[in-house]
């Protein structure tokens, strides 16, 4: 399939890349050619092959947009790194799991330019916890957290040149309460009084005194909200990756051709916790540097392939975020094991609206009812039928076509894959003295 260009900036062309979502199923991902935006919602139980049949083929035929790559299986960063570095892409490796050894890292604190800014970071933070929406607790506690958090992280951008998030972690945990029943004083008192005597009405100061207000029990509580959502997201080794030399630059991702793996964990909701305020922040960064261009548009594609995308914690404001990523050139492909587990995570509203903003969806089987229902009214075949789809087939929804009913796409057979793994086989018997035929890797 020929790939659609469009003009760039520099004077040079950028050519569009195409998608494989099943056996025949080649697109371009030119959305002014499909009219399309090019987000693909995928739902498929455990262990159905979404890894094989869509992330692998995603990453074979990424030459040219930016990619943003979440995954929890390291083998697929081995994989491919040296392909994207034979392509001429920006490689750049951020592992949640291990921060110390990323090679590349992320600090909140580099994105926030403004008191809003201020104020959004510190509520992805105290909000990262899923289980928030469900618990039946005052809000009261966590409004005057994000107060607080905004306070310390206020203090570190207004005295320190080059601070980080890191910082602020350092800040809180130096915080202590004292005082009777009377308003609390704290071990901070002074170093705010500091920056009061500059400018007594700054952002930093007014949420400090609404915090200094509050009786000694009701700030302990506001203490113990915070340091909940801090101890569990931040921990000593991601502080120090945060520190880390080489940190991700959004515009550059919006410029040249950059692929960012980031590995999370399956079994713990915190790292994906912090990724999510990182994609939280990178889509509203991508959006403003849409914006600052003469056409609203990014210069450069930026795909972003989530896999259990509905696992931790929710991104804030994505909902919302969805609805314009075409108009910014800007895609996610979600991976989800059913509509469910969206519902659970974003709730019945923001769910149905992600769920209509992707264009293109696909079922690859499963066992979930109210995914298997809503699969039968959009083919508006039996539900039994769905359920009983054979293991290996696929259904292909897109907006303005018929439905397909396809094979998964089977990437042993694609060329370059087999030369990709042929090459890494090499690779292991050179290093292994392997004799003899691999097997599978």
């Amino acid at each position: 399939m020929a790939y659609h260009k469009m003009a760039f900036r520099a004077g040079e062309s950028i050519a569009y890349d195409k998608i494989i979502l099943g056996e025949g199923a080649v697109y371009s991902t030119d959305s002014r050619v499909t009219q399309l935006n090019n987000n693909v919602l995928v739902c498929g139980g455990s262990g159905c092959g979404k890894t094989m049949s869509l992330s692998e083929p995603k990453l074979l035929c990424t030459k040219n947009a930016s990619l943003v790559l979440t995954l929890s299986k390291r083998k697929l960063v081995k994989t491919y790194r040296k392909l994207f570095q034979k392509r001429n892409y920006h490689v750049l490796d951020m592992n949640f799991v291990s921060p110390e050894d990323s090679q590349a890292s992320y600090d909140p604190l580099q994105y926030v330019k403004g008191w809003m800014d201020v104020t959004y970071l510190s509520q992805a933070i105290v909000m990262a916890d899923p289980h928030k929406k469900d618990a039946k607790v005052d809000p009261y506690w966590d409004n005057s957290s994000i107060s607080l958090l905004s306070a310390l992280i206020s203090y570190v951008m207004m005295t320190e040149k080059n601070g980080t998030m890191a910082d602020v972690v350092e800040l809180f945990h130096s915080l202590r309460l004292q005082g009777g029943d009377a308003l609390v004083a704290t071990s901070l008192d002074d170093k705010f009084e500091e920056i009061r005597k500059a400018d007594p009405h700054c952002f930093a100061i007014s949420c400090w005194d609404s915090f200094r207000q509050t009786p000694i029990r009701t700030a302990g509580c506001i203490f113990s909200t915070l340091n909940t959502a801090v101890d569990t997201i931040f921990t000593p080794s991601l502080c120090q990756m945060i520190r880390h030399a080489q940190k991700v630059d959004f515009r550059k991702l919006s410029q040249e051709k950059t692929i960012l793996f980031i590995t999370t964990s399956p079994v713990n909701p915190s790292l994906n916790a912090f990724a999510n305020i990182f994609y939280g922040q990178m889509f509203k960064e991508l959006f403003e540097i849409g914006e600052q261009n003469e056409d609203g548009r990014l210069e450069r594609p930026v795909h972003v392939l989530c896999d259990d995308f509905a696992c931790g914690a929710k991104i804030v404001n994505f909902a919302e975020y969805i609805s314009v990523f075409r108009e910014k050139g800007i895609s996610v492909m979600m991976m989800l094991q059913s509509e469910s587990q969206l519902k659970s995570i974003y709730g019945e509203d923001d769910a149905k609206t992600i769920i209509n903003n992707a264009d293109t969806y696909i079922y690859l089987g499963g066992i979930d009812l109210d995914t298997a229902k809503s699969v039968s009214q959009r083919l508006n075949k039996p539900l039994e039928d769905v359920l009983s789809m054979p293991i290996g087939r696929e259904y292909i929804f897109r907006r303005g076509q018929k439905p397909i009913v396809t094979e998964r796409y089977q990437i042993q057979g694609d060329r370059e894959y087999q030369e990709l793994m042929g090459y890494r086989q090499e690779q292991q018997e050179m290093t292994y003295g392997f004799c003899g035929k691999g097997g599978k890797d």
